[in-house]
């Protein structure tokens, strides 16, 4: 299975409209870094770490698949310009202020992203009692737009108050329509006791699939194998223990 990094940056209150600049410019050295990159995403953050209207302008993040493991034996730093490139590394050390990069594999994935499969195809024998992150990821039908995001709310709600869970980014490729939660829990039992016993998480995976909200869906599960950095000045050093 490919690892997965998902780095996300926090940039200087006066730097957000090169944060704005970056989205696009960052597309180059990404799509050129083929040896190190198999697949990779730009994208916004939401500001409750969970889907949302309300854009995080300052936070922004870069997903990336590889097949190298290079990044458990190197610093922040080095990751960083190892895996984004000198061009990147250097535009972030002068506009951002924090950086945090979360290391995965993948143990189990379903559905696509626009048509591919970027974490592998699903390995159901795999089996993991440590730390998980799980990935959901929607694009929203236009007709479905409301349904979808009228009760967001409610569960997000019962996200932040779930035994087991320790923290959540919401991110995503366009705003409102292209949306995705990365969440992060102590073990695969508590994730699975928030999606299937919580009745409000329950009830709307019910309405997605009965009344047809998405067009395209993925669901991705993790292996936490390191985390770097931090993220609004919490280090989460503890999910490397």
């Amino acid at each position: 299975m490919p690892y997965t990094i998902l780095i996300v940056i926090r940039y200087k209150w006066y730097a957000v409209p090169f944060a704005f600049m970056a989205m696009a410019l960052f597309h180059i050295p990404l799509f050129l870094n083929k040896k190190n990159i198999l697949f990779y995403k730009l994208m916004g953050c939401g500001k409750n770490g969970t889907f949302d209207k309300t854009p995080d302008v300052k936070q922004w993040c870069i997903l990336i698949t590889t097949n190298e493991e290079y990044f458990l034996q190197t610093d922040l730093n080095t990751s960083l310009k190892k895996y984004l490139g000198g061009f990147i590394y250097n535009y972030l050390k002068l506009f951002s202020h924090e950086h945090f990069m979360l290391c995965m594999q993948t143990l189990a994935t379903h559905g696509t992203w626009d048509g591919a499969l970027p974490f592998g195809k699903t390995d159901k024998s795999s089996t993991h009692t440590g730390k998980i992150a799980v990935l959901t990821r929607a694009t929203i039908r236009l007709n479905r737009f409301s349904n979808f995001w009228s009760h967001v709310q409610g569960v997000a709600n019962t996200l932040q108050s779930s035994s087991g869970f320790i923290t959540s980014i919401g991110v995503g490729e366009v705003p409102w329509i292209k949306q995705a939660t990365i969440s992060i829990w102590e073990d695969e039992d508590s994730m699975k006791a928030f999606a299937y016993k919580r009745k409000e998480h329950a009830e709307v995976v019910q309405k997605t699939r009965k009344e047809n909200w998405y067009s395209e869906d993925l669901f991705a599960r993790f292996k936490v194998l390191q985390v770097k950095g931090s993220l609004n000045g919490n280090s989460y050093s503890t999910l490397n223990n």
